[in-house]
Formats: C-alpha cells, sequence, structure tokens
C-alpha cells in the first residue's frame, strides 16, 4: 500500500512533515508513520514558549504496540501545540496531515534543514519496505 505523501509538505528522514504557514511552520508525523506505528494511544507534546534544536526529540507518539520519538526539524520556539490530538491520539491516526499536526514553530532565523520532498521522502519510505 502506497503511503499518501503530499507535494505541498516537506519531510524528514525520520518521518515528520513540515508545513511552512506565514511566520511559524506546522509539525506532525507522516500518514507512513502512523501506518507504522497503528492506532496511536497517547501522545505527549513539548509546552508552549519552550525552546527547541532542530533534530532534538521534543514529542513522544505510542501506540498499543510500540512508542516513536518525534524529532523537531527546526530549531525555534515552540507556538501551539494540538490539545485536540492529546485529547484524542486517533486524530493522528485519522488525518495525519489535517486535524492530526502536533505542534508549531517559529523557527529561529538561522535554522534551516535539509529537509526532503515529497519525492525524496517517498523514496525512504520505499527503502525502508524492502
Amino acid at each position: 500500500m502506497m503511503s499518501n505523501i503530499p507535494a505541498s509538505l516537506k519531510y524528514t528522514k525520520t518521518h515528520e512533515w513540515i508545513r511552512k504557514e506565514d511566520d511559524f511552520i506546522t509539525i506532525g508525523i507522516t500518514d507512513h508513520a502512523q501506518t507504522m506505528l497503528g492506532d496511536l494511544v497517547y501522545v505527549e507534546l513539548p509546552e508552549v514558549d519552550t525552546n527547541v534544536h532542530g533534530g532534538q526529540e521534543c514529542a513522544i507518539v505510542e501506540s498499543v504496540k510500540a512508542a516513536a520519538d518525534i524529532y523537531c526539524p527546526v530549531s525555534g520556539e515552540i507556538v501551539e501545540v494540538n490539545r485536540a490530538a492529546i485529547e484524542n491520539p486517533q486524530l493522528i491516526n485519522q488525518d495525519p496531515y489535517g486535524k492530526g499536526w502536533l505542534f508549531r514553530v517559529r523557527p529561529d532565523e538561522k535554522s534551516n534543514l535539509a529537509l526532503l520532498n515529497a519525492n525524496e521522502y517517498s523514496k525512504v519510505v520505499a527503502s525502508e519496505a524492502h
């Protein structure tokens, strides 16, 4: 089964997606990641106003069968977290690119991580499938 990988987003090798908004970015886990994890039962997100560093783990999602660290793809300040996803982790399974977003970061000026486009990310997913 081919994962849903929207072309409008950027991705990391660790299965986070990134959507650039005006002065912040929204981050979540990909459809592939939520499929691999299965039904999510618990989400731990960073505190608002926390400073995060690119490549650092800053959140956790847990399913019945596994827990996964979520890595922040950029350095910056957490400006919002998705309370709905904390209360109902299934939102991440149902709508990983929409209602199931995890947190928003206002990136530092100097923050510029190597993000993947949809095509590059689909190759990462394909390589894991073998």
